[in-house]
């Protein structure tokens, strides 16, 4: 049975491809990778792997620590309220293929132009237009991944955008050694620009092949909040946000077990080896993705995000525990892979069934923004306990949020008697 609250019907729209969504629950294998999907990974594949060129060589530019510090909380604080406000513009058809194009363009193009900047404050501007974009043009592209598949596929769809994204990021660190070693570091930034703007064309000839948005008055751009957490995705994004508190960056697995190993192995062995871990959690983050949206198509979303938030709850007990070896660490990194795997799927999709079509994009925003805040939150007060108190209690308390997480999504059935927010209460309260 699909995760939907009684009453609430599939757009009608025609997808490009041709589809008609009311038959989206019949879907063969393999009817769901429409064009639209396959042209919003792409766009996800290689924007991430741009923007990853000039993040992993950032350092080589010469900055101090705590500037470059200061740069990348700065950048990432914009991005999150970036993705608040860019929901707003996304819950117009017409303007959220706009700010696509745009977010990803002026992402590529200001990231690429840090190879040129000469003082810590040029590449601080310019970092943080970047990011400000990128933050921009996420409820848009999530929004519109939604346009282009039947809703019976929502979860094989943000699973597959969410496998490319890791994909990407995997592949962002190796293209930036490759190209440092032919052209060197600010050639290489500069030639971030190519797959930037590469995902930019895919994003164009994934709207090309989008549903044509219906006629409607443009509403002025306002932040919906209200409207969105009425009903069961409310409830739902409760538990979305009890996760979110507890999931701390990676950052912080690779130090825990840069921390383990050295004991016995030597710095310099221990750090390759917990790189090493960090590729297992993002190939087991890529591979777990399309299988999760699957299953979520078959048995609901909400069931994926709790399994995923319990792989959570596993791993972080392990890397309290902090025994067993590389081994150990092991299952602990492929645990927590495939939980970031599962959970992210599960998210986008929960939000892609249970929105309001014309509130999809301010739910878009609001989820993006609760995953950056949450995250911020998780990862300050995980490196705070790690330092005060120890490793331990840190990934303790960590497995705790998770299982307080848990308890707060077994209370969260998005399968009640209220359907999804609806337009006229984004008119009555359009700020929450």
């Amino acid at each position: 049975m699909e995760d939907r609250p009684a009453g609430e019907h599939p757009p009608t729209h025609s997808l490009g491809d041709g589809g008609d969504p009311d038959s989206g629950h019949h879907l063969r294998d393999g009817r769901w990778l429409t064009p639209g999907v396959a042209g919003i990974g792409s766009a996800s594949l290689l924007a991430d792997a741009g923007h990853e060129i000039p993040t992993s060589l950032l350092p080589s530019l010469g900055a101090p620590a705590a500037v470059l510090g200061v740069i990348e909380g700065v950048s990432d604080g914009l991005a999150g309220l970036a993705r608040l406000g860019g929901g707003a513009l996304a819950d117009d058809p017409h303007r959220r293929q706009r700010v696509a194009v745009g977010g990803y363009t002026t992402t590529a193009v200001l990231s690429a132009a840090t190879a040129g900047a000469t003082a810590p404050w040029q590449v601080a501007v310019l970092r943080a237009g970047a990011w400000t974009a990128r933050g921009l043009r996420v409820p848009s592209r999530n929004a519109l991944l939604a346009d282009v598949v039947p809703p019976a596929a929502y979860g094989r769809a943000y699973g597959f955008e969410r496998a490319m994204d890791n994909l990407g990021a995997i592949v962002g660190p190796v293209l930036a050694l490759l190209l440092v070693a032919a052209v060197g570091t600010r050639w290489a930034i500069a030639l971030s620009v190519i797959p930037g703007l590469a995902a930019a064309g895919a994003i164009v000839y994934a709207i090309r092949n989008c549903p044509r948005p219906a006629e409607r008055h443009h509403e002025p751009i306002r932040i919906k909040i209200r409207p969105v957490l009425r009903g069961p995705l409310g409830r739902l994004m409760v538990g979305i946000s009890a996760f979110e508190l507890g999931n701390a960056a990676a950052t912080l697995l690779i130090l825990r077990a840069t921390d383990l190993l050295s004991r016995d192995r030597g710095t310099e062995t221990a750090t390759q080896l917990a790189l090493g871990l960090y590729v297992a959690y993002n190939l087991a983050a890529t591979s777990t993705s399309v299988p999760a949206g699957r299953l979520g198509d078959r048995i609901g979303p909400t069931r994926v995000l709790t399994a995923g938030v319990a792989a959570f709850a596993v791993a972080y007990t392990l890397f309290a525990v902090g025994s067993g070896g590389v081994a150990g660490l092991a299952v602990a990194f492929l645990a927590a892979g495939v939980g970031i795997g599962a959970v992210e799927t599960a998210e986008h999709a929960a939000v892609a069934t249970h929105a309001a079509e014309q509130l999809r994009g301010s739910a878009f925003g609001l989820l993006a923004a609760v995953q950056s805040a949450g995250n911020l939150t998780a990862s300050a007060a995980t490196g705070v306990l790690y330092t005060a108190a120890s490793p331990a209690w840190a990934f303790g308390a960590l497995a705790a949020a998770m299982v307080v997480a848990l308890g707060v999504l077994a209370t969260a059935d998005p399968r009640g008697p209220t359907g999804p927010s609806s337009p006229d209460d984004a008119v009555q309260s359009p700020s929450g």
